[in-house]
C-alpha cells in the first residue's frame, strides 16, 4: 500500500510531464491563448478528479483484493477503474474547456447612419488583435491530446508496477522491463477467461 501511495501521483505526474510540452505546442498553434499557467492549472483540476475518483474506488478495489485469490481478475478490476477514473477526470477536462471557448457572438443589427454623414456610429469600431481560436480546432487539439495522454498513461502504469502485488513472486518496488501494457492486459484476459 505505500508503494501505491507513492506510485499512483507519480504516474499521473510523469504522464503529464511527458503529455504537457505536445498539449502547450498544439494549443498555440491553434491560436488557443492559455498560457502554461492556464493549462497547468486546468490539467490539475483534472488529474484531481482523476485521483479522488481512484480514492472514491480504493474500499472497493481493497474488497476484492482480500475476497479473491484470482490475480487476473484484481488486474483487470485495476484496470478497469483507472479507467473509469481517467474518463471522469478527462470528462471533467472537456467540460471546463467547452466552458473556456468563446461563445458566438449574437449578430445585432448596425444602425444605419444618417443620410450625408459616413462615419460609424461612436463606440462601434473593429475588433484588434487575432481572431478567437475556432472551438472546433481546439477541441481536436484536447481530443488528439487526451489519446495522447491516454497512451503514454497505460504504458507509464507498466513502467512503474507493479501497483498490485502478484502472490507468485517477492516484493519489489519495479520490475524489469519486458513486453507492454497491453500485452499485458490481453494476458490477463486470456488467463481469466481460461484461453
Amino acid at each position: 500500500m505505500p508503494a501505491d501511495a507513492l506510485k499512483v501521483p507519480l504516474l499521473s505526474l510523469l504522464t503529464l510531464a511527458v503529455t504537457f510540452p505536445s498539449l502547450y505546442v498544439f494549443s498555440a498553434l491553434v491560436g488557443s491563448r492559455l498560457g502554461v499557467g492556464d493549462l497547468a492549472r486546468l490539467l490539475a483540476a483534472g488529474l484531481g478528479v482523476l485521483l479522488a475518483v481512484l480514492a472514491a474506488f480504493g474500499p472497493i478495489v481493497g474488497f476484492f483484493s482480500v475476497t479473491t485469490s484470482s490475480y487476473p481478475f484484481v488486474v483487470l478490476l485495476n484496470v478497469a477503474v483507472f479507467t473509469l477514473a481517467a474518463g471522469f477526470g478527462l470528462s471533467y477536462l472537456v467540460r471546463t474547456v467547452d466552458h473556456l471557448l468563446p461563445r458566438p457572438a449574437v449578430v445585432r443589427p448596425t444602425p444605419q447612419p444618417e443620410p450625408g454623414t459616413e462615419t460609424a456610429p461612436a463606440g462601434e469600431s473593429e475588433p484588434a488583435g487575432a481572431p478567437p481560436p475556432s472551438p472546433a480546432a481546439v477541441r481536436t487539439v484536447l481530443y488528439v491530446w487526451l489519446a495522447a495522454f491516454a497512451l503514454v498513461g497505460a504504458q507509464m502504469s507498466w513502467v512503474l508496477r507493479p501497483f498490485i502485488g502478484s502472490p507468485s513472486q517477492e516484493f519489489t518496488w519495479f520490475r524489469p522491463r519486458e513486453a507492454s501494457f497491453f500485452e499485458a492486459v490481453v494476458r490477463s484476459l486470456r488467463a481469466l477467461f481460461g484461453g
